[in-house]
């Protein structure tokens, strides 16, 4: 057993399983609703970036490659100025909705090296220049350019040329779980000397300015290289730090002068350090400060050529007399080579170096993700800011029916800036990836999100915190199946107790879904996000043009896989307890009739062999919607085997689906099962053998589905062949669109009309690899169609992993295909390694769009490493 092993041990026995220190602060607080207190909704408008420096949160704090405690009482961060910036560095920049031509983007150049579960390792780089930040040319430039237009990105600008920046590593050892020694290396990767102030910085998140209760915390001096911290929700901490050239204090609040004009208590604000640092003022005050709630260590740094310094910070729960004792730098090479011994148990040796490192980035990024995310919708509505007064705008207006939601957990995020916020179903795929390597965190992170005060009474899931009444695709119960069987491969043992206590919750949420999605009762479902944003030729969320009925083919595909997920929970519990016989058998049921009406109501179209949305018209008439997309590959996802040999053992399960074959077949009705007389399994489908194929000779086709990275979200045949209907006199379109979204639907923010979406390859690959498990060699198919060369299902689904993998992963002339344009600057000495995880790609291309660090779904790509290598 490792060292990482042993301490994932000792935190399984915790009622939640964290250590108290970890990457849980955000990068990005400013422009989140839980900050709008305003009338309209404007989250963006009342809290933008340029407030972010002085204005103090309420709900939760952002910093430059910080740690917190995991209730966010006390954050650290590294603040940085190159002499030339018109703020101090303390956060990431990126473009809000107003001013990103595609919505929101982060601006800046980071990377997530290395962490461990425990995050006794944990390794950041951030990239700054040296000339003057281009905010404002990032900020001009996208603001003018339209929706057909690239996106204007930091190296599209001169920022790092000739390599006029610095390297700023910042990598976290922990000596036990409340001693945290931290090393900041900073590097001139610049042919020239360069000079730059480093401050790191440590405070109290602001909980006393709106609630008179709370005891206010302070930070004292101690020493030159010492400071106290104290709070009566955490007790004692002191931070060391080597030798500065200053130490100054000031508090974590509002500069209410420059937020509305109104007069400050003192000099002592948030901004302070900026004001000190950027403008030459009051270091003499701020350095005669001996108490407060935000400090910074300060270093004026001067730097050669290629030159490195380091400086050294440690935060630990005692005093101690010899804070940097000899030898103290061992700790962060002991650290490294347990993180080593770890990942090297956990990723298969046959990979290449590459794929190792991709794999390793992978779960950094995921770790690297973890946040504390504190919410109460109740108290948001009807409290103030101090700023606004309570209005009925927010009290009647976004999530104001969530008051039972009161969030205070760290949560896994699909990225910390992008997404500063958990969103339902990409938390499901974040713990498929998470199990390989901390599957009790994966566990309690999927229970979490059903708990009281997650889940409404009702049984709807939280979508997300800019709406949470948005429908997700329902996806946790093959999440729940996935985490429970990667952690029985991996380890040898099942969680069935873990099984039990989803399943129970499961069931509220089905029998939401069950009830509010399928008004007609005719097990096709209806309405809702769904998740595919923009895949249809309108938001299929919102209203539906002329008051219709949209019958959803993706929303009746994904009800299916849930029911399928339900039973196999169920069996493999009932093999160990048969009080879940009997549910097993319902689910079974319930699934039989959602794949008869997927496959013999409306939505298969038989002459494009295809499976459509279907309007429902006034008149009864049906009008498929005849749009190739990932609408219609869903239907491949409820895939499952049963075992005969298990069935031998669950003999009233046995008993009911032989009377209910038989009873189907005799009425001539539509049965999913299909057996081999040469197999031990049973195969059970949404999709029939020979529909299943028809689907897979378009999703193979590179004139469709097929894309050098993956499986488009839409054929590329609508690309010559845009695809228009008339519904009540308008006209309603769609056409192939690989790259950033060209619509406003959604806010621009993300595209389903063509790129590449790992976590619908995962799932189809998944189920691909599932039908081929079944079928053998005893059927192929063409891949990729056309090409003449036949492949059976399991190889088929390992080609279409790798085309996946290679996204990310090195050529032979050393570039990666998701950098694409950018591989000049990753080609350059000490870059090499760095990769991004990007939320999708190009479909035609394979460059990296949308977040740029949305290390939740896309890690999946090391799941699918580990199971293909």
């Amino acid at each position: 057993m490792t060292a990482e092993q042993q301490r994932l041990l000792d935190n399984a026995n915790k009622t939640v399983p964290l250590e108290r220190w970890g990457p849980y602060l955000s990068e990005r607080q400013w422009g989140t609703v839980r900050e709008d207190y305003g009338e309209y909704g404007d989250a963006w408008g009342y809290f933008p970036f340029e407030h972010s420096h002085f204005r103090s949160y309420l709900w939760g704090e952002d910093g430059l490659a910080g740690i917190s405690d995991y209730f966010q009482n006390l954050c650290f961060c590294v603040a940085l100025w190159n002499g030339k910036d018109p703020i101090l560095k303390e956060r990431l920049f990126g473009l809000g909705n107003y001013s990103g031509n595609h919505g929101e983007d982060v601006k800046e150049l980071y990377y997530y090296l290395d962490n461990l579960p425990s995050h006794y390792y944990m390794e950041y780089l951030y990239k700054y220049p040296q000339g003057l930040f281009p905010y404002k040319k990032l900020y001009e430039e996208n603001k003018k350019r339209n929706r057909l237009e690239p996106e204007y990105e930091i190296l599209d600008t001169a920022a790092f040329k000739n390599n006029h920046y610095f390297d700023v590593k910042v990598t976290y050892a922990k000596q036990h779980s409340n001693d945290v020694f931290i090393k900041i290396d900073i590097t001139n990767r610049y042919h020239r000397a360069a000079d730059i102030t480093v401050l790191p910085t440590l405070w109290f998140s602001n909980k006393w300015s709106t609630d008179e209760k709370q005891i206010k915390p302070v930070l004292e001096y101690v020493n030159n290289n010492c400071v106290h911290a104290w709070y009566n929700r955490l007790g004692d901490y002191y931070f060391y730090f080597t030798q500065a050239d200053d130490l100054w204090f000031t508090e974590n609040e509002t500069n209410k002068e420059k937020l509305n004009g109104s007069a400050n208590e003192s000099i002592f604000v948030k901004d302070a350090f900026h004001e000190a640092v950027v403008n030459n003022k009051h270091k003499k005050k701020l350095r005669e400060k001996k108490n407060g709630t935000k400090c910074a260590a300060v270093y004026d740094l001067h730097l050669k050529a290629q030159e490195t310094k380091t400086i050294y910070c440690r935060l630990v729960d005692g005093y101690v007399d010899n804070a940097f004792f000899d030898g103290f730098t061992n700790l962060f090479d002991q650290r490294k080579r347990e993180a080593d011994e770890y990942y090297n148990a956990i990723i298969p040796s046959s990979l290449t170096e590459d794929q190792k490192r991709i794999s390793r980035q992978a779960y950094a990024g995921l770790l690297w993700s973890k946040q504390f995310y504190a919410f109460d919708v109740e108290q948001w509505i009807n409290g103030t800011d101090g700023i606004t007064p309570v209005n009925n705008g927010k009290k009647f207006g976004r999530n104001h029916d969530w008051v039972h939601l009161k969030n205070a957990d760290v949560i896994s995020m699909p990225d910390k800036w992008e997404y500063p916020w958990y969103a339902a179903w990409d938390l499901a795929f974040q713990c498929i990836a998470m199990a390989a390597i901390d599957p009790v965190f994966a566990k309690h992170q999927l229970l979490l999100i059903m708990r009281e005060w997650y889940m409404k009474p009702d049984g709807q899931l939280p979508a997300y915190e800019w709406n949470f009444g948005d429908v997700n695709p329902p996806v946790h119960a093959t999440a729940a199946w996935y985490v429970y069987n990667i952690e029985k491969k991996r380890t040898g043992k099942g969680d069935v107790q873990f099984l039990k206590r989803i399943f129970q919750k499961l069931l509220i949420n089905f029998t939401w879904w069950i009830n509010r999605k399928d008004e007609n009762g005719n097990n096709l479902f209806q309405g809702g996000f769904l998740g595919l944003d923009n895949i249809g030729v309108f938001n299929r969320s919102h209203h539906i043009p002329g008051n219709h009925q949209l019958e959803q083919a993706d929303g009746t595909a994904w009800m299916g896989m849930y029911a399928l997920n339900m039973m196999d929970i169920a069996l493999e519990i009932a093999m160990h307890d048969d009080a879940f016989e009997d549910t097993a058998t319902r689910f079974f049921e319930h699934f039989v009739l959602i794949a008869e009406a997927l496959n013999e109501q409306h939505t298969w179209n038989e002459e494009d062999k295809f499976y459509y949305d279907v309007l429902v018209m006034h008149d009864g008439s049906h009008q498929p919607l005849r749009i190739k997309s990932a609408v219609g590959l869903t239907s491949l996802f409820a895939v499952s085997t049963i075992h005969k040999s298990s069935l031998a053992r669950l003999t009233d399960f046995k008993k009911r689906i032989t009377w209910f074959e038989n009873y189907r077949k005799s009425k001539n009705r539509f049965w999913p099962n299909e057996e081999k007389s040469d197999s031990e399994e049973i195969l059970i489908s949404l999709v029939p053998r020979e529909r299943l194929l028809a689907i897979l000779a378009r999703l193979l086709d590179e004139a469709e589905f097929l894309s050098v990275g993956g499986i488009r979200a839409l054929s590329k045949d609508h690309e010559k062949n845009p695809y228009s209907v008339v519904i009540d006199g308008h006209t309603y379109s769609i056409q192939y669109d690989p790259g950033d979204s060209t619509s406003d639907m959604f806010g621009g923010n993300s595209n389903w009309r063509g790129p590449v979406w790992i976590p619908l390859n995962f799932l189809t690959i998944q189920a691909i690899k599932e039908f081929g498990d079944f079928y053998g060699d005893s059927v192929k198919v063409e891949y990729p169609t056309g090409s003449g060369t036949y492949l059976n299902l399991r190889d088929v689904a390992k080609e279409l992993a790798y085309r996946n993998i290679n996204l990310l992963g090195l050529d032979a002339s050393g570039e990666r295909r998701s950098h694409e344009t950018y591989n000049w600057f990753y080609k350059q000495p000490g870059n090499e390694e760095l990769i991004l995880f990007y939320e999708y790609f190009h479909g035609d291309s394979g460059k990296g769009l949308g977040a740029s660090h949305q290390t939740g779904w896309t890690a999946l790509i090391a799941e699918l490493l580990y199971e293909f290598s």
